[in-house]
């Protein structure tokens, strides 16, 4: 019964992408939730619907999961301020702050870091010895896997390195393990969760300064009393051991309540030079 059921959600959630993405103002009680795509399709709504789920009995409202199948749609839609509450690019909080003015509600206690792998007793051991070389990264908004990364060895040691974008973390990594690049760049928390395996073919080069992670946050247009709500809802669940469960698999190891001014912060990293807003998948 419980795969059925999971199966008859996948189902659903899936339909729902092709539904428009209008404001939750326009359909009543019902709130669209938007979650940028991390993983592929079947584990996104099998980590976040029962996340949904529980957001939806404890607050009484009705929500409805929404991703797309590709990051620059995701962002295409975001910009467009088409979700009610979302789960975010950090870096979205501070570049859009003027214009769609998303609140954030909720986030992981623990700060974000980007860290640059290369393989294990490998040529590279500094750096500097990366200048000019192609270096492989999720995508180029990846806020701390390549847009602090590569701030960062500016600022630092200097180092202009030749981006490769391969979709996913666990791309970047697997590209390193094989020789194909020198070098690459991801999230410290995604290269923590990685098959014990592949991490012992591969070290740490360098590690960023951390920064504010993704936020869960809510469109401005959804009232006071209801963000409130939803944010209380997300902590309780988060302080309960099945919650706690539920939200490590994001990851989110320790939800806190966050607040806007933590992601303003962002603006004095001059990530804005290596965001690209033309970015497509192939």
């Amino acid at each position: 019964m419980a795969r059925k059921r999971l199966a008859r959600a996948l189902i659903g959630a899936l339909c729902a992408l092709t539904l428009p993405l209008l404001p939750g103002a326009a359909r009543g009680e019902e709130y669209s939730f938007g979650v940028i795509p991390q993983f592929e399709q079947r584990k996104l709504f099998e980590t976040w619907q029962p996340i949904v789920d529980e957001l939806q009995r404890r607050t009484g409202l009705t929500f409805r999961l929404i991703t797309t199948l590709k990051v620059p749609e995701f962002e295409q839609e975001f910009q467009r301020g088409a979700f009610d509450f979302v789960y975010m690019n950090p870096f979205y909080v501070v570049k859009t702050a003027s214009t769609l003015g998303y609140l954030p509600l909720v986030k992981d206690e623990v700060p974000m870091r980007g860290v640059l792998v290369v393989r294990k007793g490998g040529p590279i051991r500094k750096a500097a010895e990366l200048e000019g070389r192609e270096v492989a990264f999720p995508t180029p908004n990846a806020p701390a896997g390549c847009m602090l990364l590569r701030a960062e060895l500016r600022s630092g040691p200097g180092v202009a390195v030749r981006p490769v974008f391969v979709k996913t973390a666990s791309n970047v990594f697997l590209q390193v393990a094989k020789g194909l690049v020198v070098a690459g760049g991801a999230p410290d928390k995604t290269f923590q969760r990685q098959d014990p395996a592949l991490k012992e073919q591969l070290e740490i080069l360098y590690t960023t300064s951390p920064m504010p992670p993704h936020p869960i946050a809510a469109s401005p247009r959804v009232s006071a009393g209801v963000r409130e709500r939803v944010r209380a809802a997300l902590l309780e669940l988060a302080a309960t051991p099945a919650g706690r469960e539920l939200f490590a698999r994001i990851p989110m190891q320790e939800p806190v309540a966050a607040s806007l001014g933590e992601y303003r912060a962002l603006a004095k990293l001059r990530l804005e030079d290596y965001w690209d807003p033309g970015w497509k998948e192939d």
